[in-house]
């Protein structure tokens, strides 16, 4: 057997038996992934009603999905993805890569000119098993997400984003902490103990 298809078996294996998979079957929701955020929002109370949240790297759609059905339809959300996703109440979806001008002109116009109130990215490259390729990789891809939110948020707005433990993390923490009152690193109960994801969580965005 390739070592490849061993990865895989041994991968499926470990998601059949994993209790937030099973949770997510069970209580509906689109992947396990919701779990990371809703025990971010249980501490730091991220959601209220009548916000707008931009959700980069969307697919399948779990955390828009945990936002409109928390917030109970109360809420605009902007969803964006290179994958497809399929429709949710109460978001609008942008397929596209963000990185390019059109689908970014889509994203700022499908917001509105008033602005964000939280974006929120669960955004990770497609990994290779070595880490001098796969850091600088996510690095880049929250520097991204961190120039996005400088662009579309309110004035106290707030940044959540997935990032990966490893070189380049505490330059990363301290350019957030320039243009954030508050800046948390947590690892939701949620993430595997093995994967060196974390999230940042910034609160009150200050122009």
């Amino acid at each position: 057997m390739s070592k490849k298809r061993a990865s895989s078996r041994s991968w499926l294996q470990r998601q059949e038996r994993d209790p937030y998979v099973q949770m997510a079957r069970r209580d509906g929701w689109r992947s396990r992934a919701v779990y990371k955020l809703e025990q971010i929002d249980l501490k730091e109370r991220l959601l209220r009603p009548g916000m707008v949240c931009l959700d980069l790297g969307s697919a399948p759609g779990s955390w828009s999905q945990y936002v409109t059905r928390k917030l109970k339809g109360r809420a605009r959300i902007v969803a964006v993805d290179i994958l497809p996703m399929d429709s949710l109440p109460d978001v609008e979806f942008v397929q596209g890569d963000f990185l390019d001008d059109a689908v970014f002109e889509q994203v700022v116009t499908a917001v509105g000119t008033a602005g964000v109130d939280l974006v929120m990215s669960d955004i990770a490259p497609n990994t290779t098993g070595n880490k001098a390729v796969d850091q600088p990789r996510s690095i880049y891809l929250v520097e991204l997400a961190l120039d996005m939110a400088r662009r579309v948020l309110k004035p106290g707005g707030d940044f959540v984003c997935k990032v990966f433990q490893g070189e380049g993390i505490d330059p990363f923490v301290l350019d957030v902490k320039s243009s954030f009152k508050r800046v948390k690193v947590m690892k939701p109960k949620a993430s595997r103990s093995g994967s060196r994801e974390v999230y940042l969580v910034a609160r009150n965005y200050q122009l």
